[in-house]
């Protein structure tokens, strides 16, 4: 198996997605500030980028979703902040 540049990015996005869930589940993550949302973006960005030159439709929709979720996720957040 040949690793390319595109799927470095693309495990890099992964571990963005994983060690943010981690990190929440274990209490060192606020889910609730734009930190949370906006690596959990990064990291679906990065994935579909991979996907871009090895491409897998499920795992297409599925990171396509998870970016969108994650951007809601972030305006939420921000909403949340200015409320303060």
């Amino acid at each position: 198996m040949n690793f390319e540049f595109h799927d470095v990015i693309g495990v890099f996005g992964v571990s963005l997605i994983i060690s943010t869930y981690f990190l929440s589940q274990i209490g060192r993550m606020t889910v609730t500030k734009p930190l949370y949302p906006a690596l959990n973006a990064v990291g679906a960005l990065l994935i579909l980028f991979s996907l871009t030159q090895a491409f897998n439709a499920a795992s297409f929709v599925m990171e396509g979703f998870w970016l969108l979720i994650s951007l809601i996720g972030l305006m939420r957040a921000f909403m949340l902040g200015r409320k303060k």
